[in-house]
C-alpha cells in the first residue's frame, strides 16, 4: 500500500473531508486555505481564498455544490466548490471551530470558542438554496460547555446537536429549543479534552477520540457507550470505516512536545482497530509529527490522513486488506 503524498499545504493539517461521492476530498490547515484534491489520485484541484486565520474545519453539501468552513479568523465563510468563489461570510466575536451541514443542507451547526470573556457557543444558522438571499441570524444559540466545543455535529434526522470538547462530556442537545436532553456518563466517559467525533455513515453511532489516548463508540441516540480502544497516545483524530468493521485512530504528542523526541520515537501512524473485537489490526507509519486528521473514503477502499508535518497521506487499501481475519 504505497501512499500518494498531497503537499499543499504550509501549515499543520487540521480537518479532512471526503464528499458523498468520494471523488472529493477537501482539507483544511493552519495556513488559511482550504483545499480540494481528486481523491483517486492525489490531484490538487483549486484552494479556496479568503480566510485570514488557520482554518480548523469544513463539510461540504450532499450535492458537492457548496462548502462551508470555520475559522480562526472569527468567521465561517461559504463557498461554490466549482468556482471557488465566497458567496457567504457569517461573523463572529470569537474563533470558528467546527462546521456541519444538517441532513439536507437546508441548516448549519457551528461553534464558536471560548474569547475575550465570551463563553463557548453552538449556533445553527438557516442556509439558503440562493446565496443572495442568505442571512447571518443564529435561528438558535446554546451555551454551557465550558472551555472549547471542538466538534458539534447533528443527530439522526437533525433532532439533536452532538457535541464534545475541553470537558471531556459528550452532550446531546435538542437542535429546535437548545436544551440539554444526555450527558456521557463521567465515570466511563473520556478523562480528557475530546478532539474529535465522527458519525458512523448511518449515523447510528458516533466515534470520540481524546487526549485521554482513547477512542469511544456511543450510541448516537442515547450516548450509551458502546465500546472504547485504548492506545499509547493522545488522539487527535478518528474515523469509522464505512464498508468494514474497522475504525481508523491517529494522533501523537502535543505539538509542543514534538521536537524534544526522536521522530521514530513519536509514534506517528494511524492504527486500524476491529469495530467490534476492539483489537488493535495494524497501523500505518509515515507521518513526522502527530496525525491531526483522518477520514475514511465513503467506499471504504481508502483513507487519508492529515499530519502536524504539513502532508495529506492518501493510501488506496491492497485487496488483502479486505480479506483480514481476526
Amino acid at each position: 500500500m504505497r501512499p500518494i503524498l498531497m503537499k499543499g499545504h504550509e501549515r499543520p493539517l487540521t480537518f479532512l473531508k471526503y464528499n458523498r461521492e468520494g471523488d472529493l476530498l477537501f482539507s483544511c490547515a493552519k495556513d488559511h486555505n482550504p483545499t480540494v484534491w481528486f481523491a483517486d489520485n492525489g490531484d490538487r484541484l483549486g484552494v479556496y481564498r479568503g480566510h485570514n486565520g488557520a482554518v480548523w474545519c469544513c463539510d461540504v453539501s450532499r450535492d458537492s455544490r457548496r462548502l462551508i468552513t470555520g475559522s480562526a479568523d472569527q468567521t465561517v465563510k461559504l463557498w461554490d466548490v466549482q468556482s471557488g468563489t465566497q458567496l457567504y461570510s457569517f461573523n463572529f466575536d470569537s474563533p470558528a471551530r467546527a462546521v456541519e451541514f444538517s441532513v439536507g443542507d437546508k441548516l448549519a451547526v457551528i461553534t464558536t470558542d471560548p474569547f475575550m470573556g465570551q463563553t463557548s457557543t453552538i449556533q445553527v444558522k438557516r442556509i439558503s438554496r440562493d446565496p443572495n438571499e442568505q442571512v447571518g441570524d443564529s435561528i438558535l444559540t446554546i451555551k454551557g460547555p465550558q472551555g472549547r466545543i471542538n466538534r458539534a455535529v447533528w443527530g439522526p434526522l437533525n433532532k439533536t446537536i452532538i457535541s464534545a470538547g475541553e470537558d471531556a462530556v459528550i452532550r446531546l442537545w435538542d437542535s429546535e429549543t437548545g436544551q440539554l436532553l444526555k450527558e456521557s456518563d463521567k465515570e466511563t466517559g473520556h478523562q480528557k479534552t475530546v478532539a474529535s467525533l465522527v458519525k458512523s455513515s448511518d449515523g447510528s453511532h458516533i466515534l470520540t477520540g481524546s487526549l485521554d489516548k482513547s477512542a469511544k463508540l456511543w450510541d448516537s441516540r442515547t450516548l450509551t457507550l458502546i465500546k472504547t480502544y485504548v492506545t499509547e497516545r493522545p488522539v487527535n483524530a478518528c474515523d469509522i470505516s464505512p464498508l468494514l468493521d474497522h475504525v481508523v485512530i491517529g494522533g501523537g504528542q502535543d505539538a509542543s512536545a514534538v521536537t524534544r523526541t526522536d521522530h521514530r520515537a513519536g509514534k506517528f501512524e494511524a492504527k486500524f482497530f476491529h469495530k467490534i473485537l476492539e483489537e488493535e489490526i495494524g497501523g500505518v507509519k509515515g507521518h513526522f509529527g502527530p496525525i491531526n486528521a483522518l477520514a475514511f473514503n465513503p467506499d471504504g477502499r481508502s483513507f487519508s490522513s492529515g499530519g502536524e508535518d504539513g502532508y495529506i497521506r492518501l493510501h488506496h487499501f491492497d485487496s488483502d486488506y479486505f480479506t483480514i481475519k481476526m
